[in-house]
């Protein structure tokens, strides 16, 4: 391309104020926008920098209660702090590097310190609201993508102190978005966890912890599935919370200053480190480090002077020194679980028999399949280059460009069954960032089986090599593993099949949010001018009705009959997750007897049951018509 007539001067220079800059690149403050079907999407991040704030103010001492609610799309959050001091609220919300956390003394081991965050908000918010209560008086500011539009003056009011913020992501930004209760509760209950007495009001319900760490793994795990009592051991800017399990595969929750880091980083890397030391160190005995991980849950936080993250959204710790001693997170960690758990260990002989068992277990089984498992991995390594059943993304394949986090972050798999759907997707994708395994017939039904299937059965082994996830989900090469299959009974049995292979032997790739379900068209409705894509006989419906004439009408069975280009509409921007998410309270050994297992008593019940249901509202929607049809006739 001829460039020599490309004039360079002054009128190329740009300078972007704050808001057009975030609107411009919101990618840079908050991550991935996606539309709330992942955790890490910007709606969640949205909402965590502002309840950062009050959660700041807490731990200052200020206020017990933090009220939030997410209705018709509006968020609000109220915390009862200090209140943003009233000549400075405009401010606060709209210019950057503004804010209270500069001063480290009142700020000393926050979340944040970049000055950023609701600004970030406000700049990509249609509708934000900030509202001030401060010593009997009030001060209210009203924004549109960060635009001023009011600025009211000083009232008197009744209310306690605090900060109420208001705010309604802009959808021209986060497209076909959605707040799932369930992701907002986990970030919730993560806050509360961190900060015990603190009480969190969402949508009516209350959210409060009294035991921190240790309360957050009686949550998340199934206690019955626990090989000993959990270990709760607390310090100076130090929390951890410890077990093993009869589940695969390991599970950590890992936490600085308050903020949930998803992706670790030192502090985790040093916990796991640690854990294995301190266990050889007491058996006297040099363990295999996969056979003292295997099947750990635990949980860790730690707090540090002005942390340093590896992105703008906080969830990865770098290296960095503990501020004033000089000593590294690493060597902090390391020295409190040597000491600590050492000791606790040695004052409770059980729990140390327990897990020198649990250890030993997991090294005869791992020296029992230590062969097929070499067999299996040479001829994975073969399937891969020859075969072809992984269409890798060329992201994994780019040198330098990008980090392996970013990589991650931004990556999908697609798990597909059949030559005809796997070839579709794999025309329409996005080569830079989408893959596409192939399956060849339908999974083994793995419920109840141990790990030494994965290797013995070819299409399971192929697949855990192609997610690199044989030693754990630390390795994880996709943030999104996504089950595409057909919307018909053989696609539903074949996702059954891939769900009961994760949750038997992967149950953290599920619990920590990489899993989705591809939602796909069922109808194709066109006349000449206008093509519409239904996902359900309302939407068909609803389609019909804005079309003139009669439209012609297409019953998507298989994914093999969708062409690529239209594939280009279905997994590109507007692509529909659905994420697979496991309830709270979810016990996944209970989950999958009743769906996998034998034909049980309460499984039969069920089905004729629905069946029943199903048949009635087949015979109401049969009583609708006829009675339309005397009604037409009259």
């Amino acid at each position: 391309m001829d460039t020599s007539g490309i004039q360079y001067n002054e009128d190329n220079i740009k300078s972007l104020d704050w808001k057009e800059h975030i609107r411009l690149r919101p990618g840079m403050y908050i991550g991935k926008l996606g539309d709330g079907s992942s955790q890490e999407d910007g709606i969640y991040i949205l909402l965590k920098e502002v309840i950062d704030n009050s959660i700041d103010e807490y731990v200052m001492g200020n206020g017990k209660n933090i009220d939030l609610s997410i209705q018709d799309g509006i968020v609000r959050i109220r915390d009862y702090g200090r209140g943003i001091p009233l000549g400075k609220v405009v401010d606060c919300v709209s210019k950057i590097n503004t804010g209270g956390k500069y001063d480290s003394k009142a700020f000393k081991k926050s979340v944040g310190l970049n000055g950023v965050g609701t600004k970030a908000v406000n700049a990509l918010s249609k509708h934000f609201k900030v509202q001030s209560f401060r010593d009997g008086e009030t001060k209210i500011a009203e924004f549109k993508g960060g635009e001023v539009l009011v600025d009211a003056k000083l009232t008197k009011t009744t209310e306690p102190n605090g900060t109420m913020i208001e705010f309604i992501p802009d959808d021209s930004i986060f497209k076909n978005y959605k707040y799932r209760s369930e992701y907002v509760e986990n970030q919730l209950w993560n806050y509360a966890y961190l900060n015990a007495g603190l009480k969190l009001n969402y949508n009516g319900k209350t959210l409060v912890s009294k035991n921190g760490l240790l309360d957050l793994l009686e949550r998340k795990t199934n206690v019955e599935n626990l090989l000993y009592p959990i270990i709760h051991l607390k310090g100076e800017d130090i929390e951890i919370a410890l077990s093993h399990s009869t589940q695969y595969g390991e599970e950590y929750y890992s936490f600085v200053n308050g903020q949930n880091t998803t992706q670790g980083g030192t502090h985790l890397q040093a916990f796991r480190e640690a854990i294995v030391k301190t266990f050889r160190d007491l058996y006297n005995k040099n363990f295999d480090t996969r056979d003292v991980q295997t099947s750990i849950v635990g949980a860790i936080s730690v707090k540090v002077e002005e942390p340093v993250f590896e992105s703008q959204t906080k969830t990865k710790l770098g290296s960095q020194n503990m501020e004033p001693e000089g000593t590294s997170i690493r060597a902090f960690v390391m020295d409190f679980l040597k000491t600590n758990l050492d000791n606790f260990l040695r004052k409770n002989k059980d729990i140390a028999d327990a897990i020198l068992r649990k250890i030993q277990q997991s090294e005869r089984e791992r020296k029992e399949i230590a062969d097929i498992k070499k067999i299996a991995n040479q001829r994975a390594k073969k399937a891969n280059i020859h075969n072809k059943k992984l269409r890798d993304c060329r992201a994994h394949l780019t040198d330098g460009k990008k980090t392996e986090d970013e990589i991650k972050l931004g990556s999908t798999i697609f798990i597909t069954e059949g030559d005809s759907a796997s070839g579709s997707i794999t025309k329409a994708r996005d080569v830079m960032t989408q893959a596409v395994f192939s399956l060849r017939g339908k999974p083994l039904n793995c419920y109840g089986m141990t790990k030494k299937v994965v290797y013995q059965n070819e299409e399971l082994n192929l697949l855990q090599h192609a997610l690199d996830i044989e030693d754990g989900i630390e390795n994880l090469r996709y943030n999104r593993v996504v089950i595409a299959t057909d919307a018909d009974v053989d696609g539903m049995h074949i996702r059954l099949l891939l769900l009961t292979f994760f949750l038997q032997f992967f149950p953290d790739l599920v619990k920590h949010g990489h899993l989705y379900i591809l939602d796909t068209p069922l109808f194709r409705v066109r006349d000449k001018q206008k093509t519409f894509y239904c996902y359900s006989e309302q939407e068909k419906q609803e389609a019909i009705k804005q079309l003139r004439g009669k439209p012609e009408i297409t019953r998507f069975k298989g994914l093999g009959e969708i062409s690529p280009n239209e594939f280009e509409d279905f997994i590109g921007d507007n692509i529909r997750l659905d994420p697979v998410i496991l309830g709270e309270k979810t016990r996944i050994e209970d989950l999958l007897s009743y769906y996998m297992g034998k034909n049980t008593p309460e499984r039969q019940v069920f089905i004729i049951d629905n069946l029943k249901v199903e048949i009635d509202e087949i015979l109401d929607e049969q009583e609708v018509m006829d009675l339309n049809g005397v009604q037409e006739e009259v």
